[in-house]
């Protein structure tokens, strides 16, 4: 980022009666607050079982290509391309379905928007995407190394050199169906599972494990084929990876800081030992930001634009000494018990329910726990 052009990033959360519902952001645009050509990144909460069949995401996903294509005068798919489109199926619980809309544009001089520059750090955001993966690679180290290399491409986008200056990579991965794992052993490829579902963890890991190494949290030796899912020692505390059958490739988005920049946010993170630990939280918006959910949750609800942040059933089957029974139930998946769980405790901290909370943590911080990201508002 040169001295002379400063990144502006804006962010909306902008809620939803369904996947393809985008009146609320229709509404923005025809404000004049959000501008289509601006729009890089789209996180999105669906309300669909966030499982293999969860077909919301691909919905929504379709639903944006075409909503952006009809602002920026292009084809879909090249809509699709321009913005990095990130949907999560799964609103169990108080989770409600939303979208956090994420802009950039870079400005002259000191002032942009109603936002002086200023002498803290502030948020920046840069996407990149792998190329597609063969079927035999997700779960393996070709999905680990080009992982790293997209996230790599991503900070340089954001302008971000220091990797400590990364507060969060979002990334959509994808999994196996049976016509690729059929396709593979076509050409005596073998796949890292023939399970559609478990193949979601798969590709997770992997992508996480790309995220530790490029954000040296993990040394690229100690990853190989044999860690991914067996080595819960190597994580990263900054990496949150959603699984879905819409792509065939990696899309990175990386959420950080840098000085000079001007927009009017800031974002930290911290990691969540287990699914409970609503304490690590506070202290996150407490000491960095000065948000008391306790003394102030007005000012807590309107200054904190969104919650990132991981969920997981711990596989030990225990949280903090005491059996849980989510990994046992044949009805409901563990990701969906884990989101509603780790939604409605970060809800009550947040005080407010549109909280973009993704289930499967593998290598995605410790066992069990889970990286969460603040983005607030700065007065």
């Amino acid at each position: 980022m040169s001295d002379a052009a400063r990144q502006l990033v804006g962010v909306w959360r902008v809620p939803c009666t369904g996947p393809g519902d985008l009146s609320g952001v229709q509404a923005l645009i025809d404000s004049g607050a959000l501008v289509p050509a601006h729009i890089i990144a789209v996180m999105g909460k669906t309300e669909g079982n966030g499982c293999v069949n969860d077909f919301t995401r691909e919905y929504a996903t379709m639903r944006w290509c075409h909503f952006l294509a009809a602002h920026l005068g292009c084809e879909p798919a090249q809509a699709g391309r321009r913005v990095a489109l990130v949907m999560s199926g799964g609103t169990e619980g108080v989770l409600s379905p939303h979208f956090t809309v994420f802009t950039r544009r870079w400005i002259e001089g000191g002032v942009g928007a109603g936002s002086p520059i200023s002498s803290e750090k502030r948020l920046v955001l840069g996407v990149a995407q792998t190329p597609d993966f063969a079927p035999e690679d997700l779960g393996r180290t070709a999905q680990v190394k080009a992982t790293a290399i997209a996230v790599r491409a991503a900070m340089h986008d954001a302008g971000i050199v220091d990797p400590a200056d990364v507060h969060f990579v979002q990334i959509k991965c994808p999994l196996l169906t049976a016509a690729k794992v059929n396709e593979a052993m076509a050409r005596s490829a073998t796949t890292v599972t023939h399970d559609s579902y478990e193949s979601m963890g798969w590709s997770r890991g992997a992508s996480a494990l790309g995220v530790a190494v490029a954000l040296r949290e993990v040394p690229a030796e100690r990853v190989t084929d044999s860690t991914v899912l067996s080595d819960w020692d190597l994580f990263s505390a900054r990496a949150s990876v959603s699984a879905g059958i819409e792509l065939d490739h990696n899309v990175v988005i990386v959420l950080g800081e840098a000085a000079g920049a001007a927009s009017p946010y800031r974002i930290a993170h911290t990691v969540m030992r287990d699914a409970i630990d609503g304490a690590s939280v506070r202290r996150l918006l407490q000491e960095t930001f000065g948000l008391d959910a306790d003394q102030d949750p007005e000012r807590v609800a309107s200054e904190l634009v969104n919650l990132f942040a991981k969920a997981e059933a711990s596989p030990g089957g225990t949280v903090r000494g005491q059996r849980h029974t989510m990994l046992d139930d044949t009805d409901i998946n563990a990701t969906r018990h884990a989101r509603a769980a780790v939604g409605g405790v970060l809800a009550s901290i947040a005080c407010q329910t549109a909280l973009y909370v993704s289930g499967g943590a593998e290598h995605q911080g410790p066992a069990g726990g889970g990286p969460v990201a603040a983005i607030v508002k700065m007065k």
